[in-house]
């Protein structure tokens, strides 16, 4: 804790002039908020001193709402009312949702969207809502300790949350009142709360399992830059998972078979209670209240639970395995391995993780806190509060971003990995002649077919001015911001008409998508770059026969019977070859089509000389 700060002469900060600023870790489980007090962060209790608030919302029939540790009360007696874990459902789709969390007690109202809404209470609420319900006691449980209002908040995610989860994010930040200054990822966050405590250098894993997500994250910290090499994660996966697996188990003993909601409820917070006593002690007894009169009695030890989690803990190590390939170190180059989130208290969670980087990890910050601590930190850095240069955050990308080409290609304009925020352009042009408009599809994933990626928008540039096909010059502009989230501009460059499209999709990836993205890109690498060749081939082909057919129904009458044969026959060998899957006969036909077709280029040439000269006499030029 810095006991003394000094400042250069006539720079002492005012008391009045420092903006109040906090950091948040909006959780699945618990949610935290943290501020800089004295020079160092700190997390700030609610009047009961309480640190962590319970991530959970209940939604009375008569139209109160209560938040935390009164609605986890709830959960159990009306667990329909009571919103738990609305992290998991942020940013997401329905069908995703209903696919992946069966048990979930909620009922969903059909209301003709893709966001998922919830009847709750005697009203209808998305997860949006229920996030910011959240945020707001937390807003002003900051604004009591602090004596006054917040200039603004830096919120975590998890690394992996797509566009549509982060900018949900947002939507629940301005719901509470709250001035978003950054989202963080939660990784970066952790790494700055260890990174200024110890003063640490080289290359750190951040492995931050919580109640609804994993995420790993290989950084690098070098005098105050931390910079992200890589990252990847399941947001689908997490403590809530575990839970499920331990309800799941006692279920089953002595044949249980528990449909009703209330009683579902009653087993998770057994799970809960006994995961959570098992990190300290080797066996527990439980006790659960089925309601109807029916209770269940009977034993947990650590070994069964690790029997249970231990294929969700093999999951986790993949994706550190697939972090560390994308960073290109070496286990034995990382220095550090950080834990962040309640999860990582499992015994067998640390063992297996050391196991894997090949040393002790680092626990010495609570790792539920340590995330909301660092945000603090970031917070009071853009508040204006500290010189910006005393610390910089280079978070990355997670998934390359680019647009459709002709053949239903993926260009790619940002590559996965970059740092953000980045801003990256790219020149196109038109396909045929007097294109006046381009369709623009903006997409992300790692294949090379637009098919296998993910849409994220698509818009259109118009008013271009008709000129010969490839004349045309148009710029396509991608800019992600610090929060990661994506806007996307062209423009004609010879005119100046533009256009551009604020990225905001209306739901998130589903879990398939967001597991097996990088997984496909590797595994069909060698099958997608033949695609690619082909459909390159395929798209060169056909702008070929378009800029002959346009010239032959223009000009046709300059050939002769014999080059006219030559050029007939080409073309079909040409069309032929563009139906198949070789893209070297496509591109020999293309080669042939061009040959035949050489005088005739001169005839047109020659037509197009005396037509510029009719007229006029040899002095004019």
């Amino acid at each position: 804790m810095a006991l003394l700060q000094i400042s250069e002469p006539g720079q002492t900060p005012k008391p009045h002039a420092r903006r109040l600023a906090v950091g948040i870790d909006l959780g699945t489980t618990h949610s935290l908020v943290a501020a800089v007090r004295d020079g160092a962060p700190w997390v700030i209790p609610d009047a009961e001193g309480r640190r962590l608030l319970p991530s959970i919302v209940r939604y009375g029939m008569d139209g109160n709402t209560e938040v935390g540790v009164n609605a986890r009360a709830a959960a159990i007696s009306d667990p329909v009312n009571t919103i738990i874990s609305a992290k998991r459902l942020i940013g997401r789709g329905v069908e995703d949702i209903r696919e992946r969390y069966q048990h979930l007690p909620y009922d969903f109202a059909d209301n003709g969207s893709m966001v998922p809404v919830m009847r709750a209470g005697n009203r209808t609420v998305n997860a949006v809502e229920v996030s910011a319900e959240i945020l707001r006691v937390l807003r002003k449980r900051a604004e009591a300790a602090l004596g006054g209002e917040l200039y603004g908040a830096v919120i975590t995610v998890p690394a992996y949350f797509d566009d549509a989860q982060r900018q949900a994010t947002k939507d629940a930040a301005r719901l509470a009142g709250l001035n978003v200054l950054r989202l963080l990822n939660e990784p970066t966050a952790a790494a700055v709360a260890y990174g200024l405590d110890r003063g640490a250098g080289g290359h750190i894993a951040v492995y931050d399992l919580g109640g609804g997500t994993f995420d790993i994250s290989i950084l690098s910290l070098e005098r105050g830059v931390f910079q992200v090499l890589a990252t990847a994660g399941d947001t689908a996966l997490g403590g809530d998972d575990f839970d499920g697996l331990i309800a799941d188990w006692i279920s089953r003993q002595d044949g249980m078979e528990v449909k009703d909601r209330s009683a579902r409820r009653a087993l998770i917070e057994a799970a809960i209670d006994a995961k959570e006593r098992l990190s300290t002690e080797m066996a527990v007894e439980l006790n659960v209240d089925l309601g109807a009169g029916k209770i269940w009695k009977g034993n947990l030890d650590r070994r069964t639970l690790e029997e249970l989690v231990k294929p969700l803990i093999d999951r986790t190590l993949k994706i550190c395995q697939r972090a560390l390939r994308d960073s290109g170190l070496e286990k034995a180059e990382i220095d550090e391995v950080v834990m962040v989130g309640g999860s990582t208290r499992i015994p067998l969670v640390r063992e297996k993780a050391g196991r894997l980087f090949g040393r002790a990890v680092l626990t010495d910050i609570d790792p539920d806190q340590v995330v909301a601590l660092g945000a603090a930190v970031q917070a009071d850095v853009l508040a204006g509060n500290k010189t910006a240069d005393e610390m910089l955050l280079l978070d990355v990308t997670p998934l390359s971003l680019g647009i459709e080409t002709m053949g239903g290609l993926v260009e790619k304009i940002i590559p996965r990995n970059s740092a953000l925020p980045i801003s990256r352009a790219q020149e196109f042009t038109t396909f045929k002649d007097g294109q006046t408009a381009m369709a623009i599809h903006v997409v992300q994933g790692e294949r090379e077919m637009v098919s296998a990626c993910r849409s994220l928008a698509r818009f259109e540039l118009r008013n271009i001015p008709p000129m010969l096909a490839g004349a045309a010059r148009i710029r396509v502009t991608f800019q992600v911001d610090a929060d990661g989230l994506l806007s996307v501009a062209a423009e004609e460059l010879t005119t100046g008409v533009a256009t551009s499209v604020q990225v905001k999709p209306s739901f998130g990836l589903s879990d398939a998508e967001i597991s097996d993205m990088l997984e496909a890109s590797v595994r069909n690498a060698a099958a997608d770059q033949a695609d690619r060749r082909l459909q390159e081939q395929k798209v060169a082909a056909e702008r070929v026969l378009t800029a002959l057919d346009t010239a032959l129904r223009q000009d046709g009458a300059l050939l002769d019977q014999q080059e006219r044969v030559a050029i007939d026959e080409a073309r079909a060998i040409l069309l032929a070859a563009k139906e198949g899957a070789d893209p070297a006969a496509i591109r020999q036909a293309v080669k042939s089509l061009e040959a035949a077709s050489e005088s005739f280029v001169m005839h047109r040439m020659n037509a197009g000389i005396r037509r510029a000269v009719a007229g006029h006499r040899i002095d004019e030029y």
